[in-house]
């Protein structure tokens, strides 16, 4: 819970504030991007909240916040928006919140599909979600882009006997994992689900592809919104910036309308917009 006495001193002053046990994770930036902003090494309340919607988008990310860094004064409204997670972001896509402190406040997302329920990366393990899980069917695979994100996955998958599927090479995560992928060469998972190895950020990252529509990224690209297009971080890369950069160039042979990342902005776009944005930031990356 935030303590009110550690706020950090660039909050905008009224009832929400952000304290000093902030890791800089983006979660409430994404969340509600009017309300806080980012300072050097946290973020902060940079303004508050002018509407009913500005307030419950606060609050979203009050409960999303892996450290609880996040306070209000006002009236605890927040129980009202735990029912909005996970949130529905398209049709069947949903962002489940409440993330995680073991992966750094990584996203994570629960598709539909039919009868097979998909775990993209792991939030928190909380009785909520997973009651929420299974009013939506339950999870029949949990994808894990690599070792960073994969949280409170296997409690997940203890619960609804998942197959929990990740790269041999992240093994360490997940040693009692059901399936593990070899190679770097595209892996077929199931109809219209295809597992593209992305090494660079770590020896063994891979990007799901669902549909042509979907493209869930782990910590391999994201959007950005200081730059207004897709980017990739040489700071926030474990194993060879060089591997990440061809991992990146390769992903212009595949077609999609959503990058979906574990950390950074996630967006949607044209396929032929959001093509063209790849290829701007492999240009850039050259």
């Amino acid at each position: 819970m935030a303590d009110f006495k550690k706020r950090v001193p660039e909050n905008a002053p009224g009832d929400f504030f952000v304290d000093s046990t902030c890791i800089d994770c983006d979660t409430c930036r994404q969340l509600a991007p009017a309300v806080f902003g980012e300072a050097e090494e946290y973020s902060f309340v940079q303004l508050q909240p002018r509407s009913g919607a500005e307030e419950r988008e606060a609050l979203r990310a009050l409960l999303a916040c892996p450290t609880g860094s996040i306070g209000t004064r006002g009236s605890g409204r927040a129980g009202e928006v735990k029912s909005d997670f996970p949130l529905r972001l398209e049709e069947d896509l949903y962002y489940n919140g409440f993330t995680s402190r073991d992966s750094f406040g990584g996203s994570s997302y629960l598709l539909r599909r039919g009868e097979e329920n998909w775990l993209i990366d792991s939030p928190r393990y909380l009785p909520y979600l997973v009651k929420r899980f299974e009013e939506l069917g339950g999870i029949r695979r949990i994808f894990l882009t690599h070792r960073d994100d994969v949280a409170d996955a296997a409690k997940y998958a203890r619960h609804f006997s998942s197959e929990r599927i990740i790269h041999r090479l992240e093994r360490f995560a997940q040693p009692d994992a059901e399936r593990f992928i070899d190679g770097f060469e595209p892996v077929p998972l199931a109809d219209g689900f295809l597992v593209i190895p992305t090494p660079g950020h770590t020896r063994g990252h891979c990007a799901l592809l669902v549909g042509e529509r979907y493209l869930f990224t782990g910590d391999h690209l994201w959007w950005s919104r200081r730059l207004g297009g897709l980017n990739a971080s040489r700071s926030v890369c474990w194993h060879s910036w060089a591997q990440q950069k061809e991992s990146i160039r390769q992903l212009l042979d595949y077609r999609f309308e959503w990058v979906l990342p574990g950390h950074g902005e996630r967006v949607r776009l044209p396929a032929a917009e959001m093509a063209e944005e790849l290829r701007r930031l492999v240009n850039r990356l050259e």
